[in-house]
């Protein structure tokens, strides 16, 4: 089971590695910020298992020292019960024996002494007993204690009497009984030791188990270690090198130097376009002293134009600097009791928090600047306890609050490393007002384009295949947009009308749009030979999802028959 287990957990791993590298090679579209965000992800993940394992591995090898120290002290106890009974026979038979009182009383002595000796070693089993033996231990009690009482007896009466009423007590089936049911439960205690030996090995081995998960989970942390290294190397501090060399180039005056990464999405990308601007800027600088045709007043506004090239380029390596160091978002971090460790300035402008609310203040006393400003109305007691709960719980928690002013906030919640809380708050507000303005922009423009009079056809440039007509185009093509929808020309029209249609896009995709009129002649394979006014435009570059062709088509047949 414990090696099924092992080869489920480092199945997993392996696959989380796969995809850690995965993103490690080809993630240039991310941004540094979520780069460094995922691959500390990946390590949160692992050291979480890490600590899991370790504390199994803990209870595990609690438990075996445990099964091991108790089933080795009952197997010295059952020992020493068994050395005493014997020894407190041998006693007896000494009182039966003894020729004389003064004899009898020496081995009467040592029977009773054995006889404490063999009740304490009956305590110290009971120390031992578990859910295994304790029915057993119950019964073998009861027997120890009819044996210690009949010995009691049989001294009483060779002391009292004689030896020899000693041994008329001492030699009867009964006795004999008892000793053979004590001997089968010494025999039974001994195999249930044995065998609680034999558990607490089996659950060493499977400790040994819990030990080869520590170790390779210990060596996937030190794994994502050192792949965040190499990440950050190349995609950051290698890239900025780059950048870096490339801008001293060009302070050099080598204006035709390449300026690498312009290919990212993220802030090394915008930082290398910068550099790039600023080349371009020294460039034409360059250009207008050697032509020499520049004027002072030109020259002025040339060293203009470097200078705020020169700041825009020193404002977006500011800006990659703060992306990595430093967040836009309101930030305030709690200890485990809701005091404040830290906050940002923007956690401060959201909620209009004055200067005396700083590092050490409480959560409660910013709820109750907040209701004196009338950006909260809750119940501050209950608010603070649910946050105190979540910090308890550790759960991390996502939602939105809308501030009695009309604003929205964003906020995360996650616990932090070692106790405490951080919060990160956001106003989405504007960002919410601009999806619900574009989605309302989105049904205008449908509705528009569906009642237009014009015909509107859509297709995918890269297979000529319509994905999109409105109601005009339905109207005059002669078929439904379920019957258009997915099909090239070739596969509606007539071969001749399908040549032309596929020769319009060639032209098209040559000169990106085509906003003149085009008049053509077309065979409907509805509405027999149509005259049609088409105008076209290309969407996207080629090779792109979303490289289309769109048409507009006016139906002039009755135009120019009436014309005629």
């Amino acid at each position: 089971m414990a090696a099924a287990a092992l080869r489920s957990g480092l199945e997993a791993g392996t696959r989380l590695f796969k995809k850690f590298v995965s993103f490690a090679r080809g993630a240039d579209t991310l941004t540094v910020a979520e780069k460094v965000y995922s691959i500390a992800g990946f390590l949160a993940i692992v050291t979480t298992f890490l600590l899991v394992m370790s504390i199994q591995s803990v209870r595990l090898q609690t438990t075996y020292r445990h099964m091991h120290a108790t089933s080795a002290e009952a197997a010295i106890n059952v020992g020493r019960i068994n050395a005493l009974i014997y020894a407190i026979v041998m006693e007896s038979r000494g009182i039966y024996m003894s020729a004389d009182r003064g004899s009898m009383k020496q081995f009467a002595d040592g029977l009773v002494r054995r006889n404490r000796d063999l009740a304490e070693a009956v305590k110290g089993l009971e120390r031992t007993v578990g859910d295994d033996d304790a029915l057993q231990v119950a019964s073998f009690r009861q027997r120890i204690a009819q044996f210690i009482e009949f010995r009691q007896e049989l001294v009483r009466r060779g002391v009292d009497i004689s030896p020899a009423a000693a041994r008329e007590w001492g030699d009867n089936d009964a006795n004999r009984t008892l000793r053979s049911k004590l001997n089968s439960d010494l025999e039974a205690l001994e195999r249930i030791y044995r065998q609680r030996a034999s558990e607490a090995d089996a659950l060493a081995n499977e400790n040994r188990y819990a030990g080869a998960y520590l170790f390779a989970l210990g060596l996937a942390a030190l794994i994502l270690a050192g792949l965040n290294v190499v990440v950050m190397r190349g995609s950051v501090v290698g890239a900025l090198d780059e950048i870096t060399q490339a801008t001293d180039r060009i302070a050099d005056g080598d204006v035709k130097s390449k300026v690498p990464h312009l290919g990212r999405h993220d802030e090394i990308g915008h930082l290398a376009r910068a550099v790039q601007h600023f080349r371009d800027a020294v460039a034409r600088i360059f250009e207008l002293e050697e032509l020499g045709i520049g004027t002072a007043q030109a020259r002025d506004a040339a060293m203009v134009e470097r200078d705020n090239f020169n700041d825009k380029y020193q404002a977006k390596k500011w800006q990659l600097s703060a992306a990595i160091n430093s967040m836009p978002q309101g930030l305030i971090m709690l200890d485990g009791k809701a005091n404040v460790v830290a906050m940002n300035a923007n956690y401060r402008q959201i909620y209009n928090l004055p200067e005396t609310i700083q590092a050490g203040s409480t959560l409660e006393e910013i709820l109750q600047h907040r209701v004196k400003s009338g950006l909260f109305s809750g119940d501050i007691s209950k608010f603070l306890a649910a946050i105190l709960d979540r910090i308890a719980k550790r759960e991390p928690a996502a939602n939105e609050i809308a501030l009695n002013d009309g604003r929205i906030i964003k906020i995360y919640e996650r616990p932090m490393d070692g106790g405490g809380w951080v919060s990160v708050q956001e106003d989405v507000t504007e960002q919410r007002q601009r999806e619900r303005i574009l989605e309302r922009m989105e049904r205008f423009l449908a509705t528009i384009i569906e009642n237009v009079a014009e015909g509107i056809i859509a297709k995918d440039a890269r297979n000529l295949r319509y994905v999109f007509v409105n109601k005009a185009a339905e109207k005059m093509i002669g078929m439904s947009r379920g019957e258009i929808i997915g099909k090239t020309a070739r596969e509606l029209f007539s071969a001749e009308a399908a040549e032309l249609i596929e020769r319009r896009d060639m032209q098209l995709l040559a000169q990106r749009q085509q906003l003149e009129p085009i008049i053509d002649t077309i065979d409907n394979p509805t509405r027999g030979r149509r005259v049609i006014s088409a105008r076209r435009v290309q969407i996207g570059d080629a090779g792109e999802e979303s490289h289309m062709f769109v048409t507009m088509i006016e139906d002039r047949t009755e135009k120019m028959a009436a014309a005629a």
